[in-house]
Order: C-alpha cells, then sequence, then structure tokens
C-alpha cells in the first residue's frame, strides 16, 4: 500500500494557508464586498433615469471625445499642368507657406531730431538675390489721412554682418528725414514700409509695414539728450551668453573690468541662454552696485541667425546706448583687456585720450593656453584650484603667421552699424597700430566649462605641445591680487565660495 503522508500533509499546509490569508485580509475583504454592493446598487438605480440623465453620467465617465479643432484651410487655387493646342504641356508651380520673415524687428531708437535706427532680422536669400527697400515714414500723433505733415523718406539699409547670417541677417534701416520730426514733444510713430521687390515671387510686390516706434505726447521732453556729455566715459556691450558658463570665470571677468574701466564705466550683458542661477548670483552684486544691466534676449533664439544672433545684439547696443557713454567697447567674456604701466601712467584713459581724434581703435590679441597651467617652486600641487583663472592659465600661444582677430572700440556717437570684430559703418577715422598701449589676452572656451581649466601642469617657462610654443607671460596672475582687493572691497565677500 501506497503513502500518501506527504500529500495529506501538504493539503493541510494549503488549508491553514488559505485560512490564513482570509482571517489576516479580512478588512479588506469587507471592504471589497461594500465596494461591490455600492456599484451594484447605482446600476440597479440607473433603470429609475430617464434616458437623458444616463447619457449625460456616461458622457462624465467616458474620456473626453479627441478635438475637432482642424486648421483653417487656406483656399489657394491649385494651378494645375495644361495641355494647348500644340501639344505642349505647360507646367505650373504652387506655392504654400512662407520661408523665412520679410522683417523681424528687435528695436527702434531716435538719433536726433530727424534720424532713427530700426535694427531687426530679414530673410538672407532675399538680399542676396534680390533688392527689397525700406520706406521710412513719420505719423504725428494728431495726423489723419489728408495731413499733410506724413512724411516720407528712403530708408537706408545696412548689412554689417559681412555675410555670416544663415536664414536671417542683421539689417539696420537709417531713417534720415530732411528735417526734424517731433522734436516739439507731441508725439507720432515711425511706420517702415519693407519690401521684397518680388523677391521669392517676381509676381509679387510684397510689403509689410513695421509699426517700428512710437512716441507719446510729452515722452521726448528736450533733444539737448543728444548734445549732452555722456554719463559713462566706457560702456560694455556684450555679446550674447549662452550654454553652461561657468560662474567663477565670469566672476573674475566682471572684477577685473570693473576695476580697470573704473567707477563712471557701465556693463550690458544680454542673456541667450547662458545666464543661469550660479551665473545670476555673480552679476546680481554688480547690478546692485549700478555697474552692470543685464537684458533677457532669449526669444532670439527662435530666429536661425550667426552664432546666437551676435551681430543683432551688438547693433541694438550700439544704438541703444549710442548717447549714454564717450566710449563704447565690443570683446567676449573669455577676453580680458590690458593696458601696460609701463607705457601709460594714467591707465585705460590716458590710451582713450590719446585715440580722441579717431572714432575707432582696434585691440591686439594675445592667445593664452585654455588648458596648460604654471606651478612654480612655491605652488602647492593640491591647492591649484584655489588660484584665479588668470593666475595659473600664463602660457602664451607664441606661433608666428597666424592672423589673430581683434576687438575693439568706438567713440559711438560717430558709428551708424557696428560688427564683431570692427565696424564699417562710420563716420571718421580707424587706427589698427595700438601695439604697446593696449591688447587684450584671449582665453578660448574656458568661460564655458564648469571644470577645472588646468589639464597639464608645468614647471617650465617655455615648452612646444603638438607642435604649438608657450611662453610664460604672468602679466595677468601679477593683476590678480589688486582685482581681488578691489572685488572684496566693492562687495564684500559675497562670492568666496563661487564655484568652477
Amino acid at each position: 500500500m501506497m503513502k500518501d503522508e506527504p500529500i495529506q500533509i501538504q493539503n493541510h499546509k494549503d488549508k491553514k494557508m488559505f485560512i490564513g490569508v482570509v482571517c489576516n485580509g479580512g478588512a479588506e475583504l469587507k471592504l471589497l464586498v461594500s465596494a461591490l454592493l455600492f456599484l451594484c446598487s447605482i446600476i440597479s438605480l440607473f433603470q429609475f433615469f430617464p434616458s437623458s440623465s444616463v447619457g449625460d453620467l456616461r458622457d462624465c465617465a467616458s474620456f473626453p471625445p479627441p478635438s475637432s479643432t482642424t486648421p483653417p484651410l487656406v483656399k489657394n487655387k491649385k494651378l494645375e499642368d495644361v495641355v494647348v493646342d500644340t501639344g505642349l504641356i505647360k507646367r505650373n508651380f504652387n506655392g504654400y507657406g512662407s520661408a523665412a520673415y520679410n522683417f523681424i524687428l528687435m528695436s527702434a531708437y531716435r538719433g536726433g531730431g530727424g534720424t532713427f535706427a530700426v535694427i531687426g532680422l530679414s530673410s538672407k536669400p532675399l538680399h542676396l538675390f534680390s533688392k527689397p527697400t525700406y520706406v521710412c515714414q513719420w505719423v504725428p500723433y494728431n495726423a489723419t489721412n489728408n495731413n499733410n505733415e506724413n512724411i516720407t523718406v528712403a530708408g537706408y539699409k545696412i548689412l554689417p554682418d559681412w555675410g555670416y547670417g544663415r536664414v536671417y541677417t542683421v539689417v539696420v534701416v537709417n531713417c534720415t528725414f530732411p528735417f526734424p520730426v517731433g522734436e516739439d514733444g507731441s508725439g507720432g510713430r515711425l511706420l517702415v514700409h519693407a519690401s521684397t521687390s518680388g523677391g521669392g515671387d517676381s509676381n509679387f510686390y510684397v510689403s509689410d509695414t513695421i509699426d517700428a516706434l512710437t512716441e507719446t505726447p510729452g515722452s521726448l521732453t528736450a533733444l539737448q539728450f543728444f548734445e549732452a556729455p555722456p554719463a559713462y566715459e566706457y560702456l560694455y556691450c556684450g555679446s550674447p551668453l549662452y550654454g553652461n558658463l561657468s560662474p567663477q570665470r565670469v566672476r573674475e571677468w566682471i572684477a577685473y573690468h570693473a576695476n580697470l574701466f573704473g567707477e563712471k564705466s557701465h556693463f550690458v550683458i544680454y542673456d541667450a541662454g547662458g545666464v543661469e542661477a550660479e551665473v545670476m548670483e555673480v552679476l546680481r552684486p554688480w547690478i546692485e552696485k549700478g555697474y552692470v544691466t543685464l537684458q533677457d534676449v532669449k526669444e532670439e533664439e527662435r530666429f536661425d541667425g550667426y552664432y546666437h544672433n551676435q551681430f543683432l545684439i551688438v547693433n541694438d547696443c550700439l544704438h541703444r546706448y549710442r548717447f549714454m557713454t564717450k566710449w563704447m567697447f565690443f570683446f567676449d567674456v573669455d577676453e580680458f583687456i590690458f593696458v601696460p604701466k609701463e607705457e601709460t601712467t594714467g591707465g585705460i584713459k590716458s590710451v582713450t585720450d590719446s585715440f580722441s581724434e579717431y572714432t575707432q581703435f582696434t585691440i591686439t590679441q594675445r592667445t593664452m593656453s585654455n588648458k596648460l597651467c604654471y606651478l612654480d617652486d612655491n605652488d602647492n600641487p593640491g591647492k591649484i584650484y584655489r588660484k584665479w583663472g588668470i593666475e595659473k592659465m600664463v602660457y602664451m600661444d607664441t606661433k608666428r603667421g597666424i592672423r589673430r582677430d581683434r576687438k575693439y572700440a568706438v567713440q559711438p556717437r560717430n558709428v551708424f552699424a557696428t560688427g564683431v570684430h570692427m565696424s564699417q559703418n562710420l563716420k571718421g577715422k580707424t587706427i589698427h597700430k595700438t601695439d604697446g598701449k593696449i591688447t587684450y589676452y584671449h582665453y578660448h572656451g574656458t568661460i564655458s566649462e564648469r571644470r577645472e581649466p588646468c589639464r597639464r601642469l608645468l614647471n617650465t617657462t617655455d615648452v612646444n605641445i603638438d607642435g604649438t610654443p608657450y611662453v610664460v607671460d604672468t602679466t595677468m596672475r601679477e593683476a590678480a591680487g589688486a582685482v581681488k582687493r578691489f572685488e572684496l572691497r566693492m562687495i564684500g565677500p559675497v562670492l568666496q565660495k563661487t564655484h568652477q
């Protein structure tokens, strides 16, 4: 006889387990049964409701129907191919949509009694392969349609981006009327009529009216502003900041140049996405001190222009602050202007005063390694990260035969449009031979790295890396101490723990 004890033991265990589950889950089971009874009661009551009410309840319990909204139909008559009597097939072409805007307005500024500057973007192919035109119109505040005071002049267009545009190119439209308009403070509007002149489609002469500038009555109190002495001696116009910027590099840059340019200086910084929370913490003390103005231009990223619309931004800055400063500087936040002490005893003012007969002067570059760091005999390798970038990145590229970019400064009242490396639209003279008086140190790419910049620590005054010769230039290192003391005196220790 076969023994079935193992089976009996297993069944016995299963029974005990089932009873345990029922006992242990009694509360949950009661809740489940109660819910089922409640649901059945509700379903039973449905039969006493009117049919329309049941339908309404079902609608409430169901998912919302998909949206029936469809884009409005564009009623363009499609042109079909046609066979003419001779058997020739006449083909037709149907255009839809628009490749690029005719004009994208950023800003417009009055430049005097009868002159204005309108800054914006426009389709690059339109300007390359066609001849779009601009007509400027001044409409007095109280003008009527039959008012002869409505005056129009041809706008003079300037394309300052040297052909670097992409989908869009930068356009500065100069509107100069034959006599002052709105100078009595009565108000008015500046309209710009932008015409494609058949560009894009020769069957259409498309014209768009741009409401460029509005002056309400009383907003223009006096034209003396355009002749008065400027509020600042120096004003910095920055290119748009984007990417993941190093707060520490920005800290060094702003402290250094605030010290260099002095208390009658101002810095205009354009945020294209690069001024994140930690960078903002660096800028805030200087904003509160009145040294920095920050402008949010992230919307310009919608439009595909060269290098985050760099040329657009610098031209806006030029015309917005044109009458507020004697000298306007254009360079980047990984570049440091330097004035040799042995050549000039009065600092940067003695340099700019010596160039007063010129509208523009350019500044030569000293290219610094962004990876090599100098470790002298007194340095502790474990504490090198505590030093500022300008203290440890001291290896200068000395390769000959290389054309290095220049940066520049202008007296902006004589400038009509500007570029990144110099202006070609100005009145007056330009000087390029500025060696020995002013230069700038370029630490390419270091502003966009959130890490310790040193890749190699060296203890030699000259080295050749991958065919590029470097020599130690401690000029900026020697200036760092005074800059640190200046920062501490101006804003206190608030930025002492700034991260890379």
